[in-house]
């Protein structure tokens, strides 16, 4: 237990470097994954045909700005599941909390299964973009109950 007080305390110290506090990291960094999740939404409908007429990137390049975009995602979306998972824990302090806390348990599990849907093409069509939609509305609810309240409840600021 002393192992992971020493670990919360050091990580709190890096972050309040920049931040004024952990839980304004936590919350542009979650405002940085969801704008590249919706780079991600954007750049897989342009692969899958969709916006041709609005987004003209060609297909190498499009394909690259998509997958690093994903990898940008995972990388901006660790530190944030540190934070929610050693040192807030699954909470049920009130419904946004819930909800919340429901979501962020099974962001990881869908991610996992959108990359094995991906490397695997045994699947039909369709379950790609179900997956992906499903990451990114998971996505978004959690920044809706988390980075959006804190900016609108708390305050606007590092």
């Amino acid at each position: 237990m002393s192992v992971l007080l020493d670990l919360s305390s050091r990580y709190a110290d890096v972050v309040t470097a920049v931040f004024s506090e952990p839980i304004a990291f936590k919350a542009w960094f979650a405002t940085v994954a969801v704008s590249l999740a919706v780079v991600q939404v954007l750049s897989a409908a342009r692969i899958y045909g969709r916006l041709e007429r609005i987004i003209r990137i060609p297909y190498p390049p499009i394909g690259r700005i998509h997958r690093w975009s994903g990898r940008l995602v995972v990388l901006f979306t660790l530190p944030v599941a540190f934070h929610c998972i050693f040192i807030l824990g699954f909470q049920t302090t009130d419904t946004r909390v819930v909800v919340h806390s429901l979501a962020g348990s099974f962001v990881y599990g869908v991610f996992a299964a959108k990359v094995f849907i991906v490397k695997d093409h045994g699947y039909p069509r369709w379950a790609l973009p179900v997956v992906g939609g499903t990451l990114f509305t998971i996505m978004t609810t959690l920044w809706l109950t988390s980075s959006l309240w804190y900016f609108t409840e708390v305050r606007f600021g590092f």
